[in-house]
């Protein structure tokens, strides 16, 4: 039908651009107060609570209005939510981000902030579902099929909008490019709503036809009249294990393909496409269901218990494996931010791609349990959704907060087939057959059966030894692994970072501008890595205290057991307990923006441009915010292995060194720096430095950094070819 077609149209372009906000919006606010898993955990919350409340709000107020009031309202909602979308850069980057920085100190008034800064556009958007649906409702036998019919078409746009984001909008046109696209696909679905109000002006509803609202099966009619609390509660105890699934599903695959900035919009790409499938199909199959109580606890049952078995072929699958055996290489490998469709794509769709289809399934079932009067269509689909979305955000903060420290990824999954086991229980309890003993009993098996985290996290390293340091908390995953001849291999969230012992670029990053300055007295780090860059800047004695600004909680504990081993590795001991250091676990950036402090050196380790959120430390902005924490005389020093690093950091500063170790280590300050090469050469080989970086060391950074610095050119004018908040060209790889 026409209408349908318009409505799909309307509520695709409105999924899609839902899903380009959230990225985009997400990316601002980490701005605000950090990258952490606190504050990433607040803004995705803030988001959710406000979609839910928008459920909520628009399930109520549906009832009210009549379908033609109600596809108007749709469309000013729309209408709304892209003038708020295309000011958003605005409101959010340009006048709160430079105005409110002491606001987000405090982690609980950041999350009020961010709530209080989402709230209008998410509200907004959670209200569109329930009035789509009132004013397209118009037969209750039929209510699932429209009802999955519109769901589906906008997590079909969702899933769209998530991989079109990183692939293209940021890449091509940065996040207010972005953000303006997505603000114009809000302007068409309001004018698809608009043409779709004269087609329901021309055609009347089948109820008003027959005069009377078509009369539900009898056993559906059972169904209905259980308790509409119990359908809630239900569906938010879906919407815990749906979310929970999608943290550690995402944690999984960001280690296992050791991904860069494109690898989130990816992976909730083809979460949001499972699921869009499989309302589909939960589409087709609702309407000939009898039980659907039954059908909805079986999809549970079957969503974890794939979940569960996706980690076991993962992690017991044959290293020799055909296939497998390419993957299990990469793992072992130093290689990173390989764009490869087994990574991309095969591998996603082994975790994930069964659970996500029935998590899908079990929306059209719900909504046929339910739906049995027009006028409260809305308001049913408004409450459940409500209802799942609040599961979500429960699900979460309860894993990404709490359960990840105390349980790790593979605790946390066991506890989830647990919850499989009580679904199965309460199918048992519903007269269910043997099928629900049959699934209780299998999903208690699989808890059983799931490796221990050690051996799950060894395999995705491509290890499997008794040597390897793991650490594994909410922050993410740290595995310090032995490569033979003394060396220990550094991986961050399954990323290779550097080696062990100290050596190479990172040594000269840290030592190279506090050798420089005549008296560095405070330096600022930010990110531990293998410690290497912050041990090589304390090679001064005239150093007395080091800020080391590190977002992964188990580095410093996982550094220490490896210093413990035998064997010897220089600086590393020295390191862990020089009392000139303090560990700061927090956001670097967002540390520096928010602090008074003043420093006389400040260095960023080393980072692969690629990374996600590396734009966020490669930026002008970034370099300016350093610029402005600098002492008078004070030093920033940065890793630039592109052309646009390069010219970023020279925008920022206005006297910059380079020329260094092939031209990937910068040095900038506000004030003039004088290169004098006869007391650079003094210090690096004064007895205290040699005894401190080693003879070796210490004539490295001398001969590849400090007698090799040079003025640096002047910058060309314009940011075209430069690094920004919110165009990280390096990041997302901009031809």
């Amino acid at each position: 039908m026409r209408r349908n077609a318009l409505a799909g149209v309307s509520f695709f372009l409105s999924g899609a651009s839902a899903l380009v906000y959230q990225v985009a919006w997400q990316r601002i606010l980490a701005l605000h107060s950090g990258v952490g898993i606190y504050s990433v955990a607040m803004i995705v919350g803030a988001f959710m609570a406000g979609l839910g409340i928008g459920s909520w709000v628009g399930g109520a107020f549906s009832a009210r209005v009549e379908p033609r009031q109600a596809l108007r309202l749709f469309a000013l909602i729309e209408i709304a939510v892209s003038i708020f979308g295309a000011s958003s850069c605005f409101l959010y980057y340009d006048w709160l981000y430079p105005r409110a920085a002491q606001l987000y100190a405090d982690p609980w008034a950041a999350s009020l902030m961010h709530l209080l800064a989402l709230l209008p556009p998410t509200v907004l958007m959670g209200t569109s579902l329930p009035f789509l649906v009132r004013a397209l409702v118009d037969d209750p036998g039929d209510a699932s099929q429209v009802i999955g019919y519109l769901y589906g078409v906008n997590l079909l746009g969702a899933s769209f909008g998530a991989l079109a984001t990183p692939w293209v909008l940021i890449r091509y046109f940065g996040v207010r490019g972005g953000v303006l696209w997505a603000a114009g696909g809000n302007l068409l679905a309001a004018g698809g709503a608009v043409l779709l109000l004269r087609e329901l002006a021309q055609t009347p509803s089948r109820s008003t036809r027959a005069g009377m609202s078509s009369a539900p099966s009898h056993e559906s009619e059972i169904e209905s009249h259980r308790p509409f609390g119990l359908w809630l509660a239900l569906y938010a105890l879906s919407g815990f294990c749906a979310l929970s699934l999608e943290i550690l599903w995402f944690r999984i695959v960001d280690v296992a393909v050791k991904g860069s900035a494109f690898a989130f919009g990816t992976v909730l790409s083809l979460y949001l496409l499972g699921s869009a499938a499989g309302v589909f199909v939960g589409v087709r199959i609702a309407q000939r269901l009898r039980r659907p109580l039954a059908a909805f606890l079986m999809a549970q049952c079957a969503l974890l218990s794939t979940a569960g078995c996706g980690i076991l072929v993962l992690s017991r699958l044959p290293v020799a494996t055909p296939g497998y055996r390419w993957l299990y290489a990469y793992w072992g490998s130093f290689d990173v931010f390989r764009m490869d469709a087994r990574l991309y794509l095969l591998l996603p769709l082994l975790l994930f791609g069964l659970p996500t289809l029935f998590m899908g399934v079990s929306f059209p079932i719900l909504q046929r349990a339910v739906q049995d009067e027009v006028r409260t269509s809305g308001r049913k689909v408004g409450f459940l959704q409500a209802a799942n979305i609040f599961g979500c955000l429960a699900g979460s903060l309860v894993v990404g907060l709490l359960l990840l420290d105390r349980w790790g990824t593979i605790g946390t999954l066991r506890a989830e087939l647990l919850v499989g086991v009580a679904f199965g229980v309460l199918g048992l309890g519903i007269g269910g057959r043997r099928r629900f003993l049959v699934a209780a009993l299998g999903l208690a098996f699989l808890a059983a059966a799931l490796p221990t985290p050690r051996r799950f996290w060894l395999r995705l390293h491509g290890r499997e030894d008794d040597a390897s340091v793991l650490r594994e908390d909410r922050t993410g995953v740290v595995v310090i692994r032995p490569q033979g001849g003394g060396e220990w291999a550094v991986l961050l969230n399954g990323k290779s970072n550097s080696l062990l012992p100290f050596a190479g670029v990172h040594t000269a990053l840290g030592a190279t501008p506090t050798l420089i300055h005549p008296r560095p007295r405070d330096v600022a780090i930010v990110g531990l890595g293998s410690g290497d860059t912050a041990w090589a800047a304390g090679c001064r004695p005239e150093t007395l205290h080091v800020s080391v600004f590190e977002l992964l909680k188990g580095q410093w504990s996982a550094l220490t057991d490896v210093a413990a081993r035998p064997g010897s590795l220089p600086g590393l001991v020295p390191l862990l307990t020089d009392p000139r250091y303090t560990l700061r676990l927090e956001d670097g950036r967002n540390a520096l923006d928010r602090g008074e402090a003043r420093w006389d050196v400040i260095e960023t380790d080393a980072l692969h441009p690629p990374s996600a959120y590396s734009g966020n430390v490669y930026s002008v902005e970034f370099f300016a915010l350093c610029r402005r924490r600098l002492r008078p005389g004070g030093l920033m020093c940065t890793w630039s292995p592109t052309a646009r690093i390069r010219v970023s950091f020279r925008k920022a500063f206005p006297h910059v060194l380079e020329g260094m170790w092939n031209d990937v280590v910068m040095v900038g300050s506000n004030d003039p720096i004088g290169i004098d090469r006869t007391a650079w050469r003094r210090r690096v080989e004064s007895p205290e430095v040699v005894a401190y970086l080693g003879e070796a060391r210490a004539r490295e950074v001398w001969v590849r950094c400090l007698e090799t610095a040079q003025p640096g050119e002047h910058p060309s004018p314009g940011l075209a070819d430069a690094n920004l908040d919110l165009f990280p060209r390096d990041e997302f790889r901009t031809p």
